[in-house]
This record gives C-alpha cells, structure tokens and sequence, in this order.
C-alpha cells in the first residue's frame, strides 16, 4: 500500500492511500482517475497552537491546562535591547492582569502584566541569563514563563493574532 501526502492549507492534511498497485508514482498520466481510485483520510487538526494577546501586548499558548507566556514582537521591538528580565519564580501565583515581573532595556523599564491566571510552572531561566533572546526570539527562545491555568475560560477575554494585528493598526495601542 503507497500513501501520497498533500498539504491542502496551513492546518489541513489530506493522505491518499493506494487500493491497488504499489507504485504511487509510476503511472501518474491521468492523476484525476489515479487520485479517484484511492481512499483519502483528511487531518484537519493545526500542528501550530493559536497565540492569544493582551491589549499590554503580552501572548499566551495553551495546551491543555499550561499556558507559555512572552511579549510580542511589537512589544520587543518598542522596548529596545531588552538587558534584564525578572520573572515570576516558580511556585508562584499570578493573577490575570496584575504586574508579575519587568523587563528592562536601554530605552525603558516594562512591567510584565500577566494574560492569565495561575501557577507557575517554570520560568525561562535562559532569558534570565541572556534578556536578548527576547529581541531575537520572542515567540520561540524567548518565552518568559509556563503557568497551570486556574481558568482555560480566560482566554476567551484575549484576542485572536488576526484581532491583535486589527488593534496594532489602530490608535488605541
């Protein structure tokens, strides 16, 4: 059996499986007749996880009950050369829209406002050691810190990435 996989959008998979020959590949003359006799299963689950934001420009994941946190490009980029960053310690609660932390560059100190509320779990303590990771990675290197979520339901109150980027053009930010 020859399976042929086909990426049909950002978050869409469709797997072709052969029901006869298992040459997938050696008589693709008519591929419409070919593609008719195969079995197609369809994933349509997004390998890449929604990032929530904060009108203070702060983003959360969520997978399941744990939440990642960082700051937004547009927050990075506005702060400068990030050269300090204190993180809540682990252990900790936060509450949702309460300073849990600052970020300090050679422009300005920030506080870090919490998107959620919760338990910390772990904090990055590679951005501790090395603040510019925010700079040049802030959506992967340079997350701040994991939080067991107390409420998933509070990231309903958070804007989508494509709401996110309405209110970046805006001039309420």
């Amino acid at each position: 059996m020859a399976r042929l996989i086909v990426q049909i959008g950002r978050c869409a998979m469709k797997t072709f499986v052969s029901q006869g020959s298992n040459d997938l590949f050696g008589t693709i003359a008519q591929p419409r007749m070919y593609l008719a006799a195969m079995r197609s299963i369809t994933t349509t689950r997004c390998l890449r996880a929604e990032r929530w934001y904060t009108d203070k420009h702060e983003w959360v994941t969520v997978d399941g009950k744990v939440g990642i946190v960082g700051i937004s490009d547009y927050a990075q980029d506005a702060l400068g050369d990030v050269v300090f960053a204190q993180l809540p310690d682990v252990g900790s609660t936060v509450k949702k829209e309460e300073e849990c932390g600052a970020l300090e560059s050679v422009k300005a100190a920030s506080e870090l406002i919490s998107p959620v509320s919760g338990k910390i779990i772990e904090k990055n303590e590679a951005v501790e050691n090395k603040p510019s990771l925010i700079n040049t990675s802030c959506y992967e290197e340079g997350w701040l810190f994991k939080v067991e979520l107390n409420n998933v339901d509070e990231i309903k109150s958070l804007m989508s990435e494509e709401a996110y980027n309405t209110f970046l053009k805006s001039d309420a930010h």
